[in-house]
């Protein structure tokens, strides 16, 4: 039915940028979704939400997806930022989570003494 979580996404909940055909099978993306990996899930954030602040995924989708990427890669600062921003722009109910985001991203980018 659906190739990727991107075209499964792309069908649920539409598209600003190509033609979505219908679906209604939102239980079997949050399976789908919930057991992927980390590359799939952000290649779906990428096609479908490239500037962050479009696209038609709803908000509990983005921070699902950004929640799962994160417990599989837990040490990247770059996608811990990634995520603060993401919180941020759907706030001020995460701020405090984005705050800790970026603490977190800070640390692991400072350099440790040796």
């Amino acid at each position: 039915m659906h190739g990727t979580l991107t075209e499964h996404a792309r069908c649920l909940y539409g598209d600003d940028y190509r033609p979505t055909p219908a679906c209604d099978r939102e239980h079997y993306f949050v399976e789908e979704l919930t057991f992927a990996d980390a590359d799939a899930i952000l290649a779906m954030l990428d096609e479908l939400c490239p500037n962050i602040v479009d696209g038609r995924l709803p908000v509990w989708v983005r921070n699902l997806a950004y929640r799962l990427v994160l417990l599989q890669r837990p040490d990247d600062p770059a996608l811990l930022r990634r995520a603060a921003d993401n919180l941020l722009l759907h706030g001020p109910d995460w701020d405090g989570i984005a705050a800790d985001l970026t603490r977190r991203a800070e640390a692991l980018e400072t350099p440790r003494p040796r």
